[in-house]
C-alpha cells in the first residue's frame, strides 16, 4: 500500500479513462481508470490499465468484460462529471449497471457493443487489440491496448471555425494521489513555446552573467535559450523603463545588471521573450 501511495502521489496528474464495457451476457459496466494515456496517433492507440486490487488481488469487472467482449468506449471526463464518475468507481456487484447508479445516460455506440456516456463531451469507440498482464500479485496492472475506431466530439468544445477542440473549453480533470484531483481551465493553462523543426541555442550558449543570474529562474533561462538564433540588438527597440534603468544605474554596473534582470524576468514571466532579450542585450 505504501508503494502505491508514493507512486500515485508522485506520478500525477493522470488523465482519467471512463470505460464502458459489456460482457457476453449483456451486463454493462462503467468505471474510471487513471492509469490511462494516448500512445499513438497513427494508428490511434490508447491504453488504460485496470490493476488487480491491492488488498485481495481480485480483478475488476472491466478487465473481465474486455476479455469476453474485446470492445470498449472511452469517455473523457470533465469537471461537470467528476462527482458522478467518482460514484461509478464504487465496487457494485457485477449485475449492477453503474450508468444507473451514477445517473449517466446510455447512448448507443455506432461500431461497438458497449454504450457511450451521453454526458461526456468526447467519446472514443475502441476495439481491444491486446490485453497484457503485467503481473499476478495485487497491484499488478493489465494493459488494455485499444485502437480508436470512431471519435465523437461535442460541438460546444470546438473552436470558432469548428475544426479543432478548443483546450480552453474542455475542462479536463486529472487524478492525483489519495482523494486529490485537479481541474484544467483557463486559470491553470499556460503556453510553452515548442521547438518542432528548429533547434534552440541552448542554455550553454547564454552569457555567463545570464546563466549565473540570481534573479532569472531555470524556466526563464529555458525561455531565453529556446530562440533559434542568438539575438542581436534591435536599433528600433525603445523602452522607457530601460532608459530609466540605464540612466539611474549606469554608475554601478552590478546594480544595473540586477535591475535589467528583474525587468527581463517580468517580461519573460509575461511570455515576452523578444523584449526580454532586448533588455538583457542592453548590457552587452
Amino acid at each position: 500500500m505504501q508503494k502505491q501511495q508514493w507512486l500515485q502521489h508522485a506520478i500525477a496528474p493522470r488523465p482519467v479513462c471512463f470505460a464502458s464495457t459489456i460482457d457476453k451476457a449483456g451486463n454493462v459496466n462503467l468505471s474510471p481508470f487513471s492509469f490511462f494515456n494516448l500512445f499513438s496517433s497513427n494508428p490511434p492507440i490508447v491504453v488504460f490499465s485496470p490493476a488487480r486490487r491491492v488488498r485481495d488481488n481480485t480483478t475488476k469487472h472491466t478487465l473481465q468484460n474486455v476479455l469476453e467482449v474485446p470492445e470498449v468506449v472511452i469517455n473523457i471526463v470533465d469537471y461537470d462529471m467528476v462527482q458522478q464518475v467518482s460514484l461509478a468507481s464504487c465496487e457494485f456487484p457485477k449485475e449492477v449497471n453503474e450508468f444507473v447508479k451514477a445517473g449517466f445516460t446510455e447512448e448507443v455506440a455506432t461500431v461497438v457493443k458497449p454504450p457511450m456516456v451521453k454526458e461526456s463531451k468526447v467519446k472514443m469507440e475502441c476495439k481491444v487489440i491486446e490485453v497484457k498482464p503485467l503481473g499476478t500479485e495485487g497491484g499488478a496492472g493489465n494493459l488494455v491496448i485499444c485502437e480508436v475506431l470512431r471519435m465523437h466530439v461535442d460541438e460546444s468544445i470546438l473552436n470558432a471555425e469548428g475544426t479543432m477542440i478548443d483546450q480552453r473549453k474542455l475542462h479536463h480533470i486529472a487524478r492525483l494521489g489519495g482523494d486529490w484531483y485537479c481541474k484544467v481551465d483557463e486559470n491553470s493553462l499556460f503556453h510553452v513555446a515548442k521547438p518542432n523543426t528548429q533547434l534552440g541555442i541552448g542554455i550553454d550558449a547564454l552569457p555567463e552573467t545570464i546563466r549565473n543570474s540570481n534573479i532569472l529562474t531555470g524556466n526563464n533561462l529555458g525561455q531565453l535559450a529556446n530562440v533559434h538564433d542568438y539575438p542581436t540588438v534591435d536599433a528600433t527597440f525603445e523602452d522607457e523603463r530601460l532608459k530609466n534603468i540605464i540612466q539611474y544605474f549606469s554608475i554601478n554596473p552590478d546594480e544595473m545588471d540586477q535591475e535589467l534582470h528583474r525587468y527581463a524576468k517580468e517580461l519573460l514571466d509575461a511570455g515576452k521573450v523578444n523584449e526580454a532579450w532586448q533588455i538583457l542585450l542592453a548590457d552587452s
